[in-house]
This record gives structure tokens, sequence and C-alpha cells, in this order.
């Protein structure tokens, strides 16, 4: 199991056979290049040069997690997995090979190659909020997914605040290999905690969803938040001694690289040659 991180919570998960993108974004600003915070950093690579896709989910609609470009290049050619109400956009945009899910809802994804297993996907609830623009606002859902696979299991998350919901998936769905939890875009607490975890809550949410490693994602690509853009990995790590979590269980990925998940250790970089592979 391998995971590339490209930014914001865009990763690139090889698991069980199937390369999954996750929340993708590849344009320079967040509405496109002409609107929105620019990207601190360019993306490490176009989204061309990705081997095939065969799904992507999308935990909700905002810009920075929802990149229209990404949406109108992949089309059809991909398996789109997205929360209650967010098919019509796609539709309105042509897009159909789309699986709408409602909290708690799980789908069987079966694939017509012999080599891919089925996996199980199921949406399940966090605490957040969708809209593109002034008129749209939580008339579709958000949410985060689980991916089971006979191997490997995933956890994407999207953005959250905390809540006692992880308690009830973790309960629910039990160990999982991979999170992929958000630990940016947090300050100030007053004003985000309702919508954004801080780092410590990203190592709660670890321990409660039986996450065997966790990668930090949403940070250090747009400046959205008074935090400084390097704050969230420093903060993860001192958290994570503080809560004695094993090392090599939490950590983040370098921009562009890809990391080899399992054996018990996390974040050995995968040599350039064997990295994300066609």
């Amino acid at each position: 199991m391998t995971v590339t991180w490209f930014g914001q919570s865009t990763c690139l998960v090889q698991m069980d056979g199937y390369n999954i993108l996750t929340d993708p974004i590849f344009s320079t600003r967040t509405i496109g290049s002409w609107f929105g915070p620019k990207r601190l950093r360019p993306p490490p690579c176009k989204l061309s040069e990705l081997p095939r896709v065969d799904i992507v989910l999308v935990s909700h609609d905002h810009y920075d997690h929802l990149d229209r470009a990404v949406v109108k290049e992949l089309g059809n050619s991909v398996t789109w997995y997205v929360p209650l109400g967010l098919r019509g956009w796609f539709n309105g945009h042509g897009v159909t090979n789309v699986i709408e899910l409602d909290w708690w809802q799980e789908h069987t994804h079966t694939s017509v190659s012999p080599t891919q297993p089925t996996l199980l996907i199921a949406s399940t609830p966090t605490q957040h909020w969708s809209g593109r623009h002034f008129f749209d606002v939580n008339r579709s859902l958000w949410s985060s997914f689980i991916v089971k696979g006979p191997r490997e299991s995933l956890f994407h998350c999207g953005d959250t605040g905390y809540c006692g919901v992880f308690k009830e998936i973790g309960r629910k769905y039990g160990e999982v290999g991979l999170a992929l939890l958000p630990i940016g875009a947090y300050e100030p607490r007053h004003v985000l905690h309702h919508q954004h975890i801080s780092p410590s809550e990203a190592l709660q949410i670890h321990t409660e969803i039986n996450a065997t490693h966790t990668v930090g994602v949403h940070w250090g690509t747009f400046m959205m938040s008074d935090e400084h853009y390097l704050d969230p990995p420093k903060v993860l790590e001192e958290g994570r001694r503080e809560r004695g979590l094993r090392v090599g269980s939490v950590g983040v990925v370098g921009l562009g690289r890809t990391v080899r998940v399992g054996g018990g250790m996390f974040c050995a970089d995968v040599p350039a040659e064997q990295s994300i592979p066609s």
C-alpha cells in the first residue's frame, strides 16, 4: 500500500490493485487559475502524469477539495464517490459515472478487471458544511469515506470539526490501515473549531477510528488560516510524543513523495523508479 501527497487533501492511494484519488485539486488557485488563495508551492506534477485513476473520493464540494478542471479531465473514465446531493453537479458537467452516498450508506465496488478485487466503500459522517457559492450552501452533504479491500483499508476524512462520530466509525468498521486526516487551517480556534480539527484532535481521531497509520493532510498548500503554514506537522509530532504513540504510526508525506505503508512502519520513501507505477 502506498500514498502520494499532492498538496491539500489530494492523495493518490494505491491499495489492493486500485489507484484511488482523494479530493483532487491541481489548479494554481482554489478557484481555477484566477481567484482565491494561490498555492504556496506548485503541484508536484500534472494530473495527466499520474497512472490510471480508478476511483475518486470527494468529501464535499468546497473549491479546495473539488477542482472542476480535474472533473472535466477525468470525466467518466473514473468512478466518482460523492456525498448525497452532489451527483447533480457532476451530471451538469457531463459526468455520469457517479455513486452518491448518504451517511452510513455502503456500496460494493466491482471492477471489470479480473485482477481487481471487490471493495467496500462507505460514506461516514463528519462535522462540516458545503457550498461553492452563496446560493448553494448546505444543498449537498459532506462526508468521510471508509474503503475496505481484502488486504488493505483506508479512511479519507475530508474536512471536519471534532465530534463523537469518530468513535462510532471505529466501533462499526474496526481497524483501518491508513487514515488521511486534516491537520491544517485550524487557527483561530474560536472561529474554526466547528469545521476544522487541530493536529491534537487529529491524533484523537487516529485513536478513535483504530488507525494503524495516519498521514496528516490539508496543510502547507493554501494560506487559509492564521497558523504558520509549516506549523501543523510540528504540532502533530509534538502531540504524537506526548500521547506516546508509536514512532512511524503518525506523520506527514513530503509534497510529491510516495511512501509505503505497512509492515509496522510508515514513511519509508519508495525509490523513484518504484513510485506511482503505471
